[in-house]
């Protein structure tokens, strides 16, 4: 019984940041580099794959340290943790591609006060085991990810009539250039945040109902 309790709160805490408690999507975090960078759905994976592994790697080893840091310099713990991995993502996604390096830009180095990451290190990985910050992290960084993978997604289609640099509506389709300019990343989240709030409406709705038949029964 204990086996399967910790095996359901473990799975409890991936899905919550990907879907339940999604940082864009439903708790509106890291806006920045959401709509900064998520005009193709290249660089929108690459930023939610370097987020993810900045909020992995950060929130393992405050949970690893948790001990051992002085509740007075926590913040400024955490921020330097975060920053080394910056960095390294950094370098990392340098050596990977010159052109997506400075497609991203200084965003890269923003990381850093992205508060899903300084958040989930104050809010869980400080106070939780090793095992359970990582798959918190775990599932907030697939969420973040999933997300700018949404918005990137919508607006390459419509934007530039392809994904992934690959045409998809054929040689007809007239792009919308207003959707991989700055405006078209707010419409493009305002359309997703619609979605989602309807979603969560329906399911309220649903479940009254199935309350209100078990109360008649």
């Amino acid at each position: 019984m204990a086996n399967s309790s910790t095996e359901k709160q473990s799975t409890n805490d991936f899905i919550r940041g990907l879907w339940e408690e999604n940082p864009v999507f439903v708790q509106v975090l890291g806006m920045c580099p959401v709509l900064a960078v998520s005009n193709t759905a290249t660089n929108a994976l690459a930023m939610g794959l370097a987020t993810a592994f900045v909020l992995m790697m950060s929130s393992t080893l405050v949970s690893s340290l948790r001990s051992f840091i002085p509740k007075q310099v926590r913040i400024a713990s955490f921020i330097l943790i975060i920053a080394t991995f910056v960095t390294v993502t950094e370098y990392i996604i340098q050596a990977i591609s010159i052109e997506l390096h400075k497609a991203l830009g200084a965003f890269i180095s923003l990381i850093v006060v992205n508060c899903v990451i300084l958040g989930r290190s104050e809010a869980f990985a400080s106070k939780n085991t090793i095992g359970r910050a990582f798959l918190d992290a775990a599932g907030m960084g697939a969420g973040f990810t999933f997300a700018l993978l949404c918005l990137g997604a919508v607006r390459e289609i419509l934007g530039s009539g392809s994904l992934f640099g690959v045409p998809v509506l054929g040689t007809h389709f007239e792009p919308w250039v207003v959707m991989i300019l700055p405006s078209g990343g707010f419409f493009t989240l305002a359309g997703w945040l619609l979605f989602f709030n309807w979603r969560k409406e329906k399911k309220k709705i649903q479940e009254k109902r199935a309350k209100a038949a078990l109360a008649e029964v």
